[in-house]
C-alpha cells in the first residue's frame, strides 16, 4: 500500500486500520505497530472530534493534522513524553492517527539501552509514551514525512490482519468512541485505562 490509501480513506476508522501492522523505521529500529489511536479532525470538518487537537481548529501546534497525508505529528504529553501520529486524509482536512504501542523487530541493544534492560522487551514500546521513548523521538521529528525513503523515521503499511477495537483511552470527551484498534495476540499491547474525567455513560 502506498501514501494514497491514506489520502483516500473514507473515515478515522479505515484510516487506523490502514496503519496497524505497519512497519516504523527510525535509522535502524524497525518495529511492528500493534496498537494505535484514531482522531477525527475540526468541528466543522468531515470527522468532527472533540478529543481530537485540531477540533477547535488549526494553531501553529497541530498544523501538521491539516497537512497533507503520511506526516510525523509529534506532541508533548504530560510535560515529558512525547508522542507520534501519522496524518491522513486529503491536505487541508485535518486527521491522525496515534501510535500506541509497538513489537520491537530489529535494533533491540539499541532500544535496550534507552529503556529498561530489566523490564522484558515487549514492554520497551507498550504505550505512546514508551514507543516514542525507544527511538528517541523528539519535537525536531515533527512534520516528517514518513513516506520519504530519505527521513529518519518512516513507515511501511502494512496488509490486513485480524484487529480488535475498543473505546479510547486517557482522553476526557468521546472516549466511548471505539477507536483505539490492536492487534489481539500481541503482548506489546497497552492495558486499558479510561480517563477519570471521562464521563460515565450508563
Amino acid at each position: 500500500m502506498s501514501i494514497e490509501t491514506l489520502e483516500n480513506v473514507k473515515n478515522p476508522l479505515e484510516a487506523g486500520l490502514t496503519i496497524l501492522g505497519s512497519t516504523l523505521i527510525v535509522d535502524d529500529i524497525s518495529l511492528r505497530i500493534v496498537e494505535v489511536e484514531a482522531y477525527g479532525g475540526e468541528k466543522d470538518g468531515p470527522w468532527p472530534d472533540p478529543a481530537a487537537h485540531s477540533y477547535r481548529g488549526q494553531t501553529p501546534r497541530n498544523s501538521v493534522m491539516f497537512g497533507r497525508a503520511g506526516r510525523l505529528y509529534v506532541y508533548r504529553s504530560y510535560g515529558m513524553h512525547f508522542c507520534m501520529n501519522i496524518s491522513y486524509g486529503p491536505d487541508g482536512v485535518a486527521g491522525g492517527v496515534l501510535l500506541r504501542a509497538a513489537e520491537i523487530e530489529a535494533g533491540h541493544d539499541v532500544v535496550s539501552a534507552r529503556r529498561s534492560p530489566d523490564r522484558p522487551s515487549h514492554q520497551w514500546a507498550r504505550g505512546p509514551g514508551n514507543l516514542g521513548a525507544s527511538v528517541a523521538i523528539t519535537l525536531a521529528d515533527n512534520g516528517t514525512d514518513v513516506f520519504n525513503p530519505a527521513s529518519r523515521v518512516r513507515l511501511e503499511l502494512g496488509e490486513s490482519k485480524e484487529w480488535v477495537s475498543g473505546p479510547r483511552v486517557g482522553v476526557s470527551t468521546a472516549a466511548e468512541v471505539p477507536w483505539r484498534l490492536w492487534i489481539p495476540d500481541s503482548r506489546a499491547v497497552s492495558a486499558y485505562r479510561r480517563s477519570p474525567r471521562a464521563p460515565v455513560i450508563s
